[in-house]
């Protein structure tokens, strides 16, 4: 996430009349306003694979899906006035099933997502994985499945809500696997989610002068 606008603090109402009016798109995260990075070529690719996947895995399902512009409300809906408490994010696929619940009349703030996607870079993994994990765990009760895909390997987290309405983890990290989404019924493997995608080359680390020399001794 990177650094706020400016320290001034703007409550949710002021922070969407903002929002709806800038040519950037922006969080907010309990009053401060962030703008959000450029992406990689490798982050659209990844971005538009899963896109790609996910929504013809749902055509004649009940549930759809929506990418990049669609806004998510992970905490409770703000009383009138200049309350400051809550998250705003643009997740980079969010998919609800049945009924579009939003958080206004304007229409562009989900309040229900079922799956929430999250391709990683440099900037947003610490908060990708830290205070956006916890409120997307806790302030949306009809979220099921939270996938954190690295752009840089072949490499899904995936966390699942279990029949007891805790919490499970699952890593992918084979080109070859399959992640299956079992509350839309969906399959993802990640050749494809990967497809066009080109790897940093892996860091070989070369061993300095001691390390050779304790070797040879």
């Amino acid at each position: 996430m990177s650094l706020p606008q400016t320290l001034i603090q703007y409550s949710v109402e002021e922070y969407l009349s903002f929002e709806r009016e800038a040519e950037e798109r922006h969080e907010y995260l309990d009053g401060q306003i962030y703008a959000m990075a450029g992406e990689s070529p490798e982050h659209g690719a990844v971005c538009m694979n899963l896109s790609r996947i996910i929504s013809t895995r749902l055509l004649d399902t009940p549930c759809q899906a929506f990418a990049k512009d669609m806004k998510v409300r992970s905490g409770f809906m703000p009383k009138p006035g200049h309350r400051m408490k809550g998250l705003f994010s643009y997740p980079d696929l969010v998919v609800v099933c049945g009924e579009l619940k939003f958080h206004d009349a304007r229409r562009d703030v989900l309040v229900n997502p079922r799956v929430i996607v999250e391709v990683l870079s440099p900037t947003t993994e610490a908060f990708d994985r830290g205070e956006k994990w916890e409120r997307y765990q806790t302030c949306l009760p009809e979220l099921s499945d939270y996938l954190l895909v690295s752009q840089t390997k072949a490499l899904i987290d995936h966390f699942y809500r279990a029949t007891d309405d805790g919490w499970r983890y699952a890593l992918v990290n084979n080109i070859e696997a399959d992640l299956v989404i079992a509350s839309i019924d969906c399959r993802l493997h990640l050749a494809d989610v990967y497809d066009r995608v080109t790897f940093p080359p892996e860091e070989i680390h070369e061993p300095d002068v001691e390390e050779r020399e304790g070797r040879e001794s």
